[in-house]
């Protein structure tokens, strides 16, 4: 069952940012830096310059204003954006102090948000970090450095949100409206919604439109179905209710579980029909293999 952790000491913490910082460092170096740059480099281009039309140059560059004005074809030339911003938007909602396999779930989401960072500052890039549960808990601007990648890392570990339920519709558009220049986003969830798939069509298609947006779910076995154990007292980490289950009731194990993959189901039409990359990851899953696949897409 979903549990609130203790609070770490300094020690601790610190402990903790340099095993995932010597882990995801290696990582980013080694195995993610090569993909990182061919797929994410290059992506946004910034108009340079219009020029005369050239037999074999694309018609759908031509400047079809100065071309009427001039009387003769132009087309604009663009130039490859060199820098890239890339923007983590971290679900820290209660669902994700979870696990019943091999972590909890907000362990792997710290460890797959700074692979990605490594891999950002290792190219020269800008990476910040957007921490949402449903209200927005804290924003980390963009910036380059190992300094500020470490100074996320111990956010990601340490970081208390003041609220503990899940709006992901919310966060899309603070994100949307804060980025006005093209970004590599990924958001990291566990997607254990407690709002409606509707609600969240519009955000997420004004974000795919303005910026590259990825989606990787971090999720446990047990979020998809549930375990035949008798009577247990189930609490709820997002509205902090609790409640008596009889879980050897068949009938109720398949309702839960068809529930689930009903809502997953639903969110992997709306990821289709906006064209954003996802990958699934369990927590007993090896996240590097899932990563390089969604690089390589």
């Amino acid at each position: 069952m979903p549990f609130r952790c203790r609070s770490m000491t300094s020690e601790e913490l610190l402990q903790k940012v340099r095993k995932i910082e010597i882990k995801t460092r290696s990582l980013s170096r080694n195995i993610f830096a090569g993909e990182y740059h061919s797929q994410f480099k290059g992506r946004g281009m910034a108009f340079s310059e219009v020029r005369e039309y050239q037999p074999g140059d694309d018609v759908r560059s031509i400047d079809w204003n100065v071309t009427a004005r001039l009387n003769r074809p132009f087309i604009k030339v663009y130039e490859e954006e060199r820098e890239l911003t890339v923007m983590l938007l971290v679900d820290v909602s209660g669902s994700r102090n979870f696990g019943t396999l091999h972590q909890q779930k907000r362990d792997m989401m710290a460890e797959v948000a700074a692979t990605l960072a490594f891999s950002t500052i290792e190219n020269n890039d800008k990476v910040g970090v957007l921490f949402f549960s449903d209200r927005i808990e804290k924003f980390i601007p963009p910036k380059k450095g190992k300094t500020h990648v470490l100074h996320i890392i111990r956010e990601l570990i340490s970081f208390e949100p003041q609220s503990h339920g899940t709006n992901i519709a919310q966060a899309l558009q603070y994100f949307s409206n804060a980025q006005k220049r093209r970004t590599v986003a990924f958001l990291i969830s566990d997607l254990v919604l407690t709002e409606k798939i509707s609600e969240l069509e519009k955000p997420v298609m004004i974000a795919a439109n303005r910026h590259d947006l990825n989606v990787i779910r971090v999720y446990d076995r047990f979020d998809m179905e549930m375990p035949n154990i008798g009577l247990i007292k189930m609490h709820d980490a997002e509205t902090g209710k609790n409640e008596w289950i009889d879980t050897s009731v068949s009938s109720l194990r398949t309702r839960y579980a068809e529930y689930r993959q009903k809502q997953q189901d639903a969110l992997s039409v709306l990821w289709t029909k906006t064209g954003i990359e996802n990958v699934q990851l369990r927590t007993d899953d090896d996240y590097v293999k899932a990563l390089k696949q969604l690089f390589k897409h």
